[in-house]
């Protein structure tokens, strides 16, 4: 779920002076835009000449790790802006979204105001920033292996600042065009033709009011756990009335920390912490790279000719295309990593396959959303690559750890289509599939081997120690993009938007990220992971109470914000506390992945759901058809999480 945009038609003043210069900037974010996406392209031929120098040349290119670390601060800050000025910081929509719409003086309002939280964040931020690069550039400050390898650092502390001011430029933008659309919908409302009249404003008035009950309750002295636990309510409170996350996050976080400590600096130094140094982290390069392999796969026609293998093995059996999605589906999100692109993909090539060939409409949607959430559990997996990060455990063995649960949930997925064919005949519609009559085992092969080069390379590289993850995120993505240009689906111009549109799916989730880290020092600090642990066990709930609490909160989060998102708030919580359990991370690690794409599925928010209705082009498909068609998949989810709870040595088998 992303922000509204200063480039929506509906923004008022679009033509006006205030629009003159929110373009004019919006060119400006666009040039920042552009050089890391060229940074990030460049990065990817980095790291496979490095491979290629030291596995075959025995001459690795010296210098390379330092080199990820700061380009990942360089990428994240030069695309930030831009990211926000297209819309793509995450937010959750629904109380926001329904105020802009039906109450516009309290929508316009409480946007306004969330837009100037993020200014002066982003401008804090800046102010803090700016002593490091000046410092960075008097001293001539370097970093690397001095006789081998050194660079300025001054650079990459400049782009911080200048990001940052981008960014918050951005910010203001946005909320001086709320402050205009608030103006027009006071004067609409004062001439009589808003329907507005005062049932607009309780919404506003409830948020000032949280933000005072909170100011005052934190005047005592609360205790660092009360503190905590206010913060906690406080975040959700922010969340659910619209506020970008990553900018809840961090006011949470700053604030709560101000309070334990009683000391702003301290709040600040974590600011600039998160800031400037937390992204120079050469693992986080995983994530723009495996990005890139995914969108690239994408544009290649891989997923169709997948389902088209698939189709014509299983095309004698009952309910075969349905199985067929599923099997594309674990096959694809071997390559890809991502729910959302699965069924972004599958939407276009299976639905309509199935429609026609007799299948109910419900069915052939709710098949392709429910199938596509084995993207983030099959490896490798975004999500997986960002719990390593939060749990600091090896995202190589996460995906090795994955490989069984992955196969069980796509043979439970399978199996429940086979029973729902021959029990629920009317539900799931279909006839035999003769077309498929024409591939043969030869045509099969070569359309699955680029698959498997992919497989072998990303995979096999990883689990035989041969690369790195974000070598073997490199490895693919090169090999994904050798692929869709001898295929000749891929131009310049498809490549471009390729890498923007990784530079922006990057950026939104590393910001977050960021932001959460401020969080997860507040909560550490406060005590509260501790507490919990006590109160569990004096509540005597036990180990499998928790982990039944954990899961129900994971789902019902789900149904309101994006997986990367509640990763970050939940974790920095519970982490400890199964830790201090004794519990094994990387069976939770995949637990916990599995509960959470639980969440895309069943209403109000079902993101997976929206993607499939937003990418049919078939009007007869109504959202509530894609939702009674993905119900039959939640269940089955479930009960795969509840087996892999109770045999938890299903998540250990190759780890």
């Amino acid at each position: 779920m992303s922000s509204p945009s200063v480039l929506d038609t509906d923004t008022p003043g679009g033509g006006s002076f205030l629009g003159t210069v929110t373009g004019a900037f919006g060119v400006f974010t666009s040039w920042m835009n552009s050089l890391g996406t060229v940074w990030v392209f460049a990065l990817m031929l980095l790291v496979c000449a490095d491979v290629i120098g030291r596995n075959f040349f025995l001459s690795p290119i010296v210098g390379v790790p330092e080199l990820l670390s700061y380009s990942m601060v360089g990428i994240v800050f030069l695309q930030m802006a831009n990211t926000l000025y297209v819309g793509r910081f995450t937010r959750a929509e629904i109380v926001i979204q329904w105020l802009s719409n039906h109450r516009p003086v309290a929508g316009s309002g409480l946007t306004g105001l969330f837009d100037l939280v993020g200014a002066v964040v982003f401008g804090a931020l800046a102010i803090l920033s700016y002593p490091n690069f000046i410092s960075a550039w008097v001293e001539h400050e370097i970093d690397g292996m001095p006789g081998a390898f050194t660079m300025a650092v001054w650079p990459f502390r400049l782009i911080v600042f200048v990001g940052s001011c981008a960014v918050a430029v951005v910010f203001a933008l946005n909320c001086l065009n709320q402050i205009s659309g608030l103006a027009a919908a006071l004067r609409a409302h004062l001439a009589g033709r808003s329907e507005e009249g005062r049932t607009g404003w309780p919404a506003a008035v409830a948020f000032v009011a949280l933000v005072a009950a909170a100011w005052l309750f934190l005047q005592g002295e609360p205790s660092n756990v009360t503190i905590g636990l206010v913060s906690i309510a406080f975040m959700v409170a922010l969340i659910g009335f619209g506020m970008h996350i990553g900018v809840a996050l961090i006011v949470v976080g700053f604030v709560g920390i101000w309070f334990i400590r009683d000391n702003p600096i301290i709040a600040e130094r974590t600011l600039l912490h998160a800031g400037s140094e937390f992204l120079r982290n050469h693992v986080l390069a995983v994530i723009p790279l495996f990005v890139m392999m995914g969108l690239l796969v994408g544009v290649s026609d891989i997923g169709r000719e997948t389902f088209d293998v698939a189709r014509w093995m299983l095309r004698r059996i009952k309910g075969g295309l349905g199985i067929a999605t599923v099997a594309a589906n674990a096959i694809f999100a071997a390559i890809t990593g991502s729910s959302i692109a699965s069924a972004a993909v599958f939407t276009k090539i299976a639905s309509p396959e199935m429609r026609r060939h007799g299948y109910t409409k419900r069915f052939s949607v709710g098949v392709v959303a429910g199938t596509s959430v084995l993207g983030m559990l099959i490896p490798p997996s975004l999500l997986l690559i960002i719990y390593g990060f939060l749990s600091e455990q090896s995202v190589g063995i996460l995906f090795l750890a994955a490989v069984v649960p992955g196969l069980i949930l796509s043979g439970a997925m399978a199996a429940g289509i086979l029973f729902m064919a021959y029990k629920m005949p009317s539900f799931v519609g279909g006839h035999s599939d003769d077309d498929g009559d024409t591939e043969t085992i030869a045509s099969s092969a070569i359309k699955l081997l680029p698959i498997v080069i992919l497989i072998a390379v990303v995979l096999g590289g990883i689990y035989s120690g041969f690369l790195t993850p974000a070598e073997s995120g490199a490895a693919g993505a090169a090999g994904a993009l050798v692929i869709a240009v001898l295929r000749r689906k891929l131009d310049f111009q498809k490549l471009w938007q390729v890498l923007v549109e990784t530079g922006h799916v990057t950026v939104a989730i590393l910001f977050l990220i960021l932001a959460a880290n401020i969080y997860s020092t507040m909560i550490s600090m406060s005590g509260l992971p501790q507490h919990t642990s006590d109160l569990i066990a004096s509540a005597g709930l036990g180990f499998y109470g928790f982990m039944a609490v954990f899961i129900l909160l994971l789902v019902l989060l789900g149904m309101v914000l994006d997986s990367v998102s509640i990763m970050l708030i939940i974790l920095p919580l519970a982490l400890p506390v199964v830790q201090g359990m004794g519990a094994d991370l990387i069976w939770f690690g995949i637990v916990s992945v599995v509960a959470v794409e639980i969440g895309l599925l069943p209403p109000p928010v079902g993101l997976t759901c929206y993607v499939v209705k937003s990418t049919i082009d078939d009007p007869d498909i109504t959202l509530a058809d894609i939702f009674v068609g993905a119900f039959p998949f939640v269940i089955i989810m479930v009960l795969v999480t509840i087996l892999l709870v109770a045999v938890p040595e299903l998540s250990l088998v190759f780890s």
